[in-house]
């Protein structure tokens, strides 16, 4: 086993970095064993991150029984709830790319054989998983597992989204401040990525059918000591790989992104799946575009539903058998061959999990519909491609036509849901909120749940070239691109332009004619940038567009 880091170990003329590992306290054993990379983004700022420093000693017991050495290194890791909703949310997306980033450079900069990654939350675990197939080491993600869910409120388990949703019945006077603040208090009872199968579930369940993480690992609760046990498994499992010579490009392949992407349409995942997904395949080196990703979509049953498209939430989807039990159903789909971080192939994996039926795992043969939960549209007003997630639409509103209320920011529309100027029929349009327009490409989630709160959430249709929380329900389409700040056909729509939205046949139009839009292009200009000047100022310039990931590229 030739190991990287004794190329600045060796002694003589490596002696001084010997010195100051021995400065910490590591020994000459130590020192002789693989040296194996822990980026941990605890912190106590997010609640899916702050049992991660527990797991973190279970992962080190394990790599030490193994036979490695580890060696822990912070990552940054902003909370996608906490930012909702205000400026801090143009920055959530943005820090991807740092995590990517910051993680190649300690890994470099210190030559560790192997890498862990310990995440939980929306950006935070497609930043490693990109980080982990630029290095192209032998790798493995370990996430803090999803918190309890709270009280039954509104008919399902209470999450931190009864919050939001509560707001909108306080407004229609169907609740009190009192009640808001016991929905408060009740409805994120332990640490964990949030109970719904937001972005960070989602991304998590992706990980391990990409066989990035251990089988069965990703929605164990963060709570339950099984999540500790798993951790120390991964910490044995990165030394085998580390022996075995297995890097993460050899796992993170075209057949393995194929597999996430029909995981992810079997259960409904994140629309965000579709910007992350296909960032992780450029890291690898996989060629994949949008129309593959529908392609998957399109021909995966949907298997599993659970909060937003339905009442139950993950630790109910978990006690189902979870992500193992969904890709033994749909294993026609999967290549099976695929190399997983077991060390053993997916079909290995998962071929002693059961076939199940019931309320949230249905069988292949008799699924909740007959495709996957994501759809990617096509048109006029999205020439490059949108995104939308039927399984968490009501099917009548599959097909929703009506006159357009344009707003150049999710401030304005946000204010004018709560000041009642939105009404039945219309379809909201919130612009300028891409990668380079937001900048940072920011969630529209509280406008959707203000809508759901007001009693609209099947009344009225969002579009935007802006994002979605996994969380969010009701008719909306994100993701259009071009965006309107790069002179998309977003840019061009006006207020009582009709907009029409076919999901069962992929199509998105705005119902003006050509040569009025010729006219309207020709009197466009690009808005003054919002932010000129760090580091969003420098995304601005760098990301490209949804369609692409909205990554930076880094490769010539």
């Amino acid at each position: 086993m030739k190991l990287r880091s004794q190329q600045i170990l060796s002694r003589p003329e490596w002696s001084i970095n010997r010195a100051y590992y021995k400065s910490m306290g590591y020994s000459d054993t130590d020192l002789d064993k693989p040296i194996i990379g822990i980026a941990n983004a605890w912190s106590t700022t997010v609640p899916g991150h702050y049992n991660l420093r527990q797991v973190s000693e279970s992962v080190k017991e394990g790599i030490r029984e193994a036979g490695g050495t580890p060696v822990e290194f912070g990552v940054i890791g902003a909370c996608d709830g906490i930012a909702e909703g205000h400026e801090g949310m143009r920055y959530i997306l943005p820090t991807r790319d740092i995590i990517a980033h910051s993680i190649e450079l300690m890994v470099q900069a210190h030559q560790y054989d192997a890498i862990v990654l310990l995440g939980s939350c929306d950006k935070i675990v497609p930043g490693m998983l990109m980080a982990a197939a630029r290095l192209d080491l032998p790798s493995i993600f370990v996430n803090g597992g999803p918190m309890l869910s709270g009280p039954v409120i509104h008919g399902r388990k209470a999450d931190t989204t009864s919050i939001i949703e509560g707001v909108g019945k306080l407004k229609k006077g169907e609740i009190t401040e009192e009640k808001l603040i016991q929905m408060e208090d009740s409805c994120a009872p332990t640490c964990g990525s949030c109970s719904f199968l937001g972005t960070a579930n989602t991304m998590c369940c992706v990980a391990e059918a990409m066989g990035m993480s251990l089988t069965g690992s990703a929605m164990i609760p963060a709570v339950y000591n099984d999540r500790l046990k798993a951790a120390q498994d991964s910490g044995r499992a990165i030394v085998n790989l580390v022996k075995e010579g297995i890097t993460a490009r050899q796992i993170i392949t075209r057949a393995s992104i194929e597999n996430a992407v029909r995981l992810s349409s079997a259960i409904g995942g994140s629309t965000n799946a579709a910007l992350h997904i296909p960032a992780i395949a450029y890291e690898a080196k996989v060629d994949f575009d949008m129309e593959d990703f529908d392609k998957l979509s399109r021909s995966t049953p949907l298997i599993a539903k659970m909060n937003p498209a339905a009442s139950p939430n993950v630790i109910d989807f978990y006690e189902s058998g979870g992500v193992p039990v969904v890709m033994k159903e749909i294993a026609s789909l999967l290549h099976k061959g695929a190399m997983t971080v077991t060390s053993k192939t997916i079909e290995e994996n998962i071929k002693d999990f059961n076939s199940p039926n019931n309320e949230i795992i249905k069988t292949f043969k008799e699924p909740f519909t007959a495709t996957g939960g994501l759809a990617v549209l096509y048109g006029n007003l999205a020439p490059n491609s949108a995104v939308t997630k039927p399984a968490a639409i009501n099917p009548k509103m599959w097909t929703f036509s009506g006159p357009a209320k344009v707003f150049n920011s999710e401030e304005e529309a946000n204010k004018a849901i709560l000041d009642g100027e939105v009404k039945e029929g219309d379809v909201v349009v919130i612009r300028y909120e891409g990668p380079k327009g937001g900048p940072g490409m920011p969630e529209m989630f509280k406008a959707m749940k203000l809508l759901y709160g007001l009693g609209l959430a099947d009344k009225v249709a969002l579009v935007t070239d802006g994002r979605f929380s996994g969380t969010n329900n009701g008719c909306f389409v994100g993701h259009i691109s071009p965006e309107a700040q790069e002179g998309g056909p977003i840019a061009f729509v006006q207020d009582g332009d009709m907009i029409e939205i076919d999901i069962p046949e992929r199509k998105l139009e705005l119902l003006v004619g050509e040569e009025e839009l010729k006219k309207r292009r020709a009197a466009w200009q690009a808005p003054k940038p919002r932010v000129e000047e760090g580091y969003l100022y420098l995304y601005s310039r760098l990301a490209e567009s949804a369609d692409k990931g909205a990554i930076i590229k880094n490769r010539a």
